[in-house]
């Protein structure tokens, strides 16, 4: 009976948590949505930023471009380095304590706050390799914020692959390589996608590390590595912080809110359709 009673009290504090949870983003989301529908129309999804102050008037499509453009060089760079380390850690590093070592890097990596981030990126992408702020330095530092998130995801899907169909490859003589590529990627492919996706997604919505890297105010669409970029967090900030115009605040955080929730959706298709299949 006492452990009876128990179990409900726990049952009833997930269901006020859980409930208390939706409640809050459901409510976040709705005033959002109130708030930032009358700002979009063709031409503030199309537009560039006109008026004074500038940003007042116009649109956001500068800022939108941006930030896929930071979005997609990140993806491609921290998914290289992500899946670089996963795939060494669980084909090739034989030292358990080297294991650990690069294991506890990545965690850490993982708790270093994105303005600290931002600071690093600055210090060395920016000045002492002479990248100058531009989307390229940004997207650097944003590939070093997601890259945990791509190394666990990756690793944690080659650890549930079925060990018969590894050792069966290893039986006929097949190589790591070709192993991953033939093996493991045809069957965990939605797995490594998801959390690249998961990461592309963390990375566009930052703010704190494109600050001092790649974001500026006002640019044109992103054409050059070499130049700096508008950025839909970067331009709420401003835009909010210096109310400019509140109205534009709202329509952009709404456009990038559903940018957001499109990637997240994504995600869960694929792992629904896995779940189906």
């Amino acid at each position: 009976m006492r452990y009876r009673w128990k179990d409900e009290l726990v049952k009833m504090f997930i269901a006020v948590s859980v409930i208390t949870t939706l409640s809050i983003s459901l409510l976040l989301i709705g005033y959002i949505v109130f708030h930032g529908w009358r700002a979009l129309s063709p031409e503030f999804i199309l537009g560039k930023p006109r008026g004074v102050p500038l940003g007042s008037e116009g649109g956001i499509l500068p800022a939108i471009l941006g930030s896929l453009a930071l979005g997609g060089v990140s993806m491609l760079l921290a998914s290289a380095l992500g899946l670089a380390a996963a795939l060494y850690l669980f084909f090739y590093c034989k030292s358990q304590k080297l294991h650990s070592f690069i294991r506890l890097i990545i965690q850490s990596i993982a708790g270093i706050p994105s303005i600290i981030l931002g600071l690093f990126g600055y210090v060395f992408f920016v000045v002492a390799l002479g990248l100058g702020h531009s989307l390229l330095a940004g997207s650097l530092t944003l590939a070093l914020m997601i890259f945990p998130v791509v190394a666990v995801n990756a690793e944690k899907a080659l650890t549930e692959t079925e060990e018969e169909m590894l050792m069966a490859s290893y039986a006929l003589g097949i190589s790591k390589s070709h192993t991953f590529f033939k093996v493991v990627w045809a069957n965990k492919k939605r797995d490594f996608l998801s959390g690249i996706l998961l990461g592309t997604v963390y990375a566009m919505g930052a703010t704190a590390p494109i600050m001092l890297t790649a974001a500026v105010f006002s640019a044109a669409a992103p054409t050059r590595l070499s130049r700096p970029v508008m950025a839909l967090p970067y331009h709420l900030y401003i835009m909010a912080s210096e109310r400019i115009s509140v109205e534009n605040a709202y329509g952009t955080a709404l456009v990038l809110l559903m940018m957001i929730f499109v990637g997240y959706f994504t995600v869960f298709y694929i792992f629904r359709d896995k779940a189906v299949d």
